[in-house]
């Protein structure tokens, strides 16, 4: 089929469809590489396998590691997701998985997925915004997986890891490091006033770490790379749901994480201030929907706003890893725009 050997034999993508009812017998004409591209941290690659003239072609979708990505995550975390955490989900909010190895090195990962072009599209050519319609598609596909997650009991116990106060004083000890680097980098275009705030965020992280989170309650499984367009659309709303894609950075955390990510971190303060709340009270309404209870709308503000001031830390680790700085860049003044916005000093010391 291909000379690369991250992919699948033929023989094994026979068995593997086979397993799973797509395939009814062993007759495939062929196997075909159609494209593959690398993404920042990962190689994709669009399969087809051909059941000559008897069906149409079956599309697979495989990702694997990218040998020469600047930024490091844990082995075969995307793999891990699709082993533990999907069969759990609710359905008809993930692709489905047919194939999910990490064998515990950074070279032996992959996922192999149901190829979902035909059905379903990414919502606008980034970095323009999806409409508000979509908008709320997306953010409700969210609700219900947190909503799933939601204290799940085995959340620490077989899926996922508590952060413990020695893993997040060596987050902030190594974050302490990436921003002095910031400082460095832009010079007098970083104003006292934010560097100030940035600094009195440091001040007051382990108080805030240790008030929301050593807790352990009112917690979920959040996407960690939750932007419009790790989402896809339906084309046809009235057959199918958003399907949520990219698990490599999920992890357990507060579910207002991923929504400030979303609208925070990537919206300018004129659309933000528009629809914030409006996309919030969706979220609100469908996880409550999804079971969750105890947990009104004033307490999900107040965890926005907390975990908005968290995110200032993301476009600093951004510029760490060597992301461009047409992406941490516009994140950094869209973020700090919305922690004036919403108060988020208010939790600071």
């Amino acid at each position: 089929m291909t000379d690369n050997t991250d992919v699948p034999s033929t023989a094994h993508l026979i068995e593997l469809l086979r397993t799973a009812g797509v395939l009814q017998d062993d007759q495939v004409a062929g196997v075909v590489v159609e494209s593959s591209q690398q993404t920042i941290i990962s190689t994709i690659r669009r399969l087809r396998v051909d059941l000559g003239s008897r069906a149409p072609a079956l599309r697979l979708f495989l990702k694997t590691r990218h040998a020469d990505s600047a930024i490091t995550i844990p082995a075969g975390r995307e793999a891990a997701f699709y082993r533990l955490i999907a069969p759990l989900s609710p359905p008809d909010l993930l692709p489905r998985c047919f194939e999910s190895v990490d064998d515990g090195d950074t070279a032996g990962w992959h996922v192999l997925l149901e190829d979902l072009t035909d059905s379903h599209e990414v919502v606008s050519e980034w970095p323009i915004p999806p409409t508000l319609e979509q908008c709320e598609r997306i953010i409700g596909a969210h609700a219900r997986f947190h909503g799933a997650w939601w204290d799940h009991p085995r959340l620490g116990h077989g899926v996922g890891t508590f952060t413990d106060e020695a893993a997040f004083d060596r987050m902030m000890a190594d974050f302490t490091q990436r921003f002095a680097a910031f400082v460095d980098r832009l010079g007098d275009r970083l104003s006292m006033e934010r560097r100030s705030m940035v600094e009195r965020l440091m001040r007051s992280a382990s108080r805030l770490f240790a008030e929301r989170y050593l807790p352990r309650q009112r917690l979920t499984i959040v996407h960690g790379d939750a932007h419009v367009w790790n989402a896809l659309c339906p084309k046809d709303p009235t057959r199918a749901d958003v399907r949520l894609i990219d698990w490599d950075g999920w992890r357990i955390d507060a579910a207002t994480d991923d929504l400030a990510y979303m609208i925070a971190l990537h919206w300018y303060p004129e659309r933000r201030r528009r629809f914030e709340r409006r996309c919030l009270e969706i979220y609100h309404e469908t996880l409550v929907a999804s079971g969750v209870r105890g947990y009104d709308f004033d307490a999900l503000w107040l965890d926005y706003r907390l975990s908005v001031l968290w995110q200032v830390m993301t476009p600093v680790s951004q510029a760490a890893v060597k992301l461009g700085p047409w992406i941490w860049f516009g994140h950094f003044e869209r973020i700090v725009m919305a922690v004036d916005d919403l108060g988020c000093l208010e939790f600071l010391d």
